[in-house]
């Protein structure tokens, strides 16, 4: 038995516990992590290396930045003026959420984002009563369709033009994902408003939740609330300069620094509100993501879906494969392996069939950002899991449709704006 069918076996077991939840999601996570060391998928070095990942520190200093504005009531207060605007109705808080998030996950770090508005959400949630189960997930859905909006707006669209340009064709422009990206965003609020909705969790505010939230909010000082504020608009100015020199990972834990500084909480509340499932969730699963690139596991998916395409497929139908395997794929291991993977098999597909490369790649690059159906599909997702108090099955039931319209909408647009055969 070669090394990516036994990755494979690991990744279906891993697949069985997140789908059951017989052992906590972080457990299970951690535990595949040190299975992919043991069974020699990856270095023993590598194996919790996922802890000192980038995204893993953006994580733990922006649940700081953002527990800050809870501890000063800054929170409360947003939450509070934003409800007056948009009414207590879910569909107002949910449409104005979702347009802010993809708004700024089109230019900003879908995971800065998110991160930077949970806490904002977390406050309006609390004012308006609604639990937070409710707005939290299309939070980190419209995060997730936004990034789809410009080039650098998630890693897979950046790979995909690279590969482009590598390969010797034109690569996609900045502005360029717009024609699939808005689409896809506005079909995915609308889809979320009036179908997605009633998936979510129907769980009540109880009075212990209720409690809970006002405590966080109730030490409102107006000179604290202003510095934590100040605090959280310089981060997130900071991560839209993206600065090679000052990154997004110091900006938030700069942030996070400055909280404990500035008394807007304390370094005891600063430990406290670090979420770990959320940390050793994505942590756990990063190596595993890499076994499936070292040991082939990835690509041997990739080529048995491929192979039984047969002999000269249709432009369409290769894309719509590629983007089911890329879409599939990237529900459980990185969005930038998943694109990094298959897009240089749809160039080399696409220069047998004679046709142009790009929708085949914009449909993968697409596809790669549909990670809606896991809690470990893209770190939005992870980001709101123990806030939201979501199950896995939470997001399978609510994704799922997601994945399903974005993939139509995919398949509509895509070959109008990049012909197969252009010129023809």
């Amino acid at each position: 038995m070669t090394a990516a069918v036994k990755c494979l076996i690991l990744l279906s077991v891993v697949a069985l516990l997140f789908i059951t939840e017989l052992v906590p999601l972080a457990i299970t996570a951690t535990a595949g992590a040190i299975a992919c060391g043991v069974l020699g998928f990856i270095p023993v070095k590598s194996v919790f290396a996922g802890l000192s990942n980038s995204t893993v520190v953006l994580f733990a200093g922006m649940f700081v930045v953002g527990a800050a504005m809870f501890h000063t009531g800054l929170a409360q207060k947003i939450g509070i003026g934003v409800v007056k605007m948009a009414g207590t109705s879910e569909n107002g808080l949910m449409l104005g959420i979702m347009l802010v998030g993809a708004g700024l996950s089109s230019v900003l770090s879908n995971t800065g984002t998110a991160a930077c508005l949970m806490p904002v959400v977390l406050g309006i949630c609390a004012a308006a009563k609604i639990p937070a189960s409710r707005q939290l997930m299309p939070l980190a859905f419209a995060a997730g369709l936004g990034g789809i909006i410009t080039l650098v707006g998630t890693p897979p669209n950046i790979i995909a033009a690279g590969a482009l340009k590598a390969a010797g064709f034109t690569p996609f422009g900045f502005f360029e994902f717009a024609w699939i990206g808005i689409p896809v965003t506005v079909v995915g609020i609308i889809y979320m408003m009036f179908i997605g909705k009633h998936l979510l969790p129907k769980a009540e505010l109880n009075a212990d939740q209720e409690i809970e939230q006002e405590i966080e909010a109730s030490t409102a000082n107006p000179t604290k609330q202003i510095i934590s504020g100040t605090i959280l608009a310089i981060v997130i100015v900071v991560m839209a300069i993206d600065s090679k020199i000052f990154t997004l990972e110091m900006a938030a834990i700069t942030g996070a620094l400055v909280c404990v500084l500035t008394g807007c909480l304390t370094e005891k509340q600063a430990y406290a509100s670090i979420d770990w499932v959320t940390i050793f969730l994505f942590a756990g699963m990063m190596p595993v993501s890499e076994a499936m690139d070292k040991t082939g596991a990835g690509k041997l998916i990739a080529q048995w879906v491929v192979g039984i395409m047969g002999g000269s497929p249709s432009p369409l139908f290769v894309t719509i494969v590629l983007f089911i395997l890329s879409c599939g794929l990237t529900q459980f291991m990185s969005n930038t392996a998943a694109a990094a993977l298959l897009c240089p098999i749809g160039i080399s597909i696409a220069k047998q069939l004679g046709a142009s490369p790009h929708a085949v790649l914009m449909a993968i690059a697409v596809a790669a950002s549909c990670a809606f159906a896991t809690p470990v599909g893209t770190p939005p997702n992870t980001l709101v899991l123990g806030p939201g108090n979501y199950k896995f099955m939470d997001y399978v039931k609510a994704g799922t449709g997601l994945v399903v319209v974005s993939f139509v909408v995919a398949i509509i647009v895509i070959p109008m704006v990049w012909p197969f055969f252009p010129g023809k």
